[in-house]
């Protein structure tokens, strides 16, 4: 009797011990298919989902902008493009583009006035076809008798448009009151500017006397010219 006692608790044990084992085995399976799970979820996004796995598989030189590309943006967008050339321009704003006043452009007179004293006036008419820039200050007036050239007198004056046909004005004092002697002239030479050859004029009314001559610059009216 007593080993048939030892026999069944033997029995009992080892009964046990299976049943151990096969809970344990039952367990890790759970466990194991637990844990996968999250992995293929994260393998594997939801539909609309744009998450961070999008950007590593774009092309970047497909031109597209899902892939950060910015080649595309700055032609398109205007903002960093190159700027296309601008037209080309005048000269200046004020001449716009005109070409500047000869010496042989504009015809010349020269007339003694009646007042002030000692005064002619001489005008320059643009005598070609198209229009020129007249450079106010520059006129050079000398008297073939006289050495050098005369002295400014009156305000400066501004270059300025001389049309076809137009006429600009400039004063001429020939003498000093409070000058004595002086020579007497009947022409002037006239340069637009010291580096031209002048040209001669004669002086209607004449001839003058010259002892200290001076010039204004040009005007557009003969009032003006002759106020100096």
């Amino acid at each position: 009797m007593a080993y048939a006692t030892r026999a069944r608790r033997t029995s009992a044990v080892f009964a046990a011990v299976s049943l151990g084992l096969v809970a344990l085995t039952a367990c890790d399976g759970d466990t194991e298919e637990g844990s996968a799970a999250p992995s293929a979820s994260a393998s594997t996004p939801a539909a609309g989902d744009t998450g961070s796995a999008t950007p590593s598989t774009a092309d970047p030189g497909d031109g597209g902008t899902e892939g950060g590309d910015t080649t595309g943006g700055s032609s398109s967008g205007g903002g960093g493009g190159t700027a296309s050339p601008s037209e080309p321009g005048s000269d200046d704003d004020q001449d716009g583009g005109v070409g500047m006043c000869e010496t042989t452009d504009l015809a010349y007179v020269v007339t003694v006035a009646s007042k002030p004293v000692n005064h002619a006036l001489l005008t320059a008419t643009n005598k070609g076809s198209d229009p020129c820039l007249l450079p106010a200050n520059e006129l050079v007036l000398t008297i073939p008798t006289l050495d050098g050239a005369a002295g400014h007198m009156g305000p400066d004056g501004k270059d300025w448009i001389l049309k076809t046909g137009e006429s600009a004005y400039a004063g001429i004092l020939f003498s000093h009151a409070d000058t004595a002697g002086g020579k007497s002239a009947d022409k002037v030479e006239i340069a637009l500017t010291a580096s031209e050859s002048p040209t001669t004029v004669p002086i209607g009314n004449g001839p003058v006397t010259v002892n200290d001559p001076e010039v204004t610059t040009f005007f557009g009216t003969a009032e003006d010219a002759l106020t100096y």
